[in-house]
Formats: C-alpha cells, structure tokens, sequence
C-alpha cells in the first residue's frame, strides 16, 4: 500500500462517510435529549436558548429531525423524541461526558465544554468506549495518588 492510499484530508474522510444526521443535529438532539431527561418537555424556545440559536433555526432543525424519525413535533407544540431519537440522544449525551471527563482529567480542570464541542463528533463508538475505559483508569490511579 502507497502512501497516497492511507492519507486524506478531513474533507476527504468526510466525503467517504455515508452520513445520514450532520454534526448539528447531533448536537440539538443531544440537547433534546438533556432537557428531556430534566422534565421530559421540550419547546423550540427551550432549545433556541440552551443553544444560543434562534426559534426560526431551530424550527428548521427540529422539522429536518421529524423527517429522519428521531422527533415527533407540531407546530408550535413540544418536541418529543422517538425511541430511535432517545437512543441516539443517549449515546450522544454519554459521548460527550465521557470526552469532557477525560480532557478534564488530562488537562486538570473543572471545563472543557468548548474542546468538547469542537471534537465529539469526530471520535467512533469504539474510540469512545476505549477513552472511557482509559479515564476510568487513570482516576482510579490518580484517587491512589492522592
């Protein structure tokens, strides 16, 4: 194998990807999944300020995430998310702790929230699996410490 086989650029991993649901879905799907977990309703103006967006775009979002099946909607109603959309909200939510447990680990802080942001959406289910397993080891061996 050539050098030329192993190596793209970001837009060239992207191009190979079958993609169905963007990096921005994800993340209002997560945040659909957060608030449902708080009280289990959700409205576009919740949402338009827990992501600091307007309603007109989350609206679209919202209208963009019923026709994929992950939320259920009328207009000017509550959002509710489907089972599919619950159990992808799920494992976004739990993608992004675990990175933000590991970074605020790694770099000894209380936030990362923006590097998380910036990353999540790059990382597989088994690369975060593995990142789990690697902070649960590394606090347990900094809790020996210390």
């Amino acid at each position: 194998m050539s050098l030329s086989d192993e190596f793209y650029t970001l837009k060239g991993y992207q191009m190979n990807e079958v993609v169905e649901i963007t990096t921005a879905m994800e993340d209002y799907l997560e945040m659909i999944y957060r608030l449902f977990k708080k009280n289990s309703k959700t409205r576009v103006n919740d949402l338009s300020r827990m992501l600091n967006v307007k309603p007109s775009s989350v609206t679209k979002m919202v209208q963009q995430l019923n026709e994929l099946g992950y939320v259920s909607s009328e207009k000017y109603g509550q959002i509710e998310l489907t089972e599919q959309g619950r159990a992808l909200g799920e494992y976004l939510l739990y993608r992004h702790e675990v990175i933000h447990n590991f970074l605020c680990l790694l770099n000894q802080s209380n936030n990362e929230l923006e590097q998380v942001e910036k990353i999540e959406h790059f990382l597989n289910r088994k690369t975060v699996e593995n990142l789990n397993r690697l902070t649960l080891i590394l606090e347990e061996e900094v809790s020996k410490k210390g």
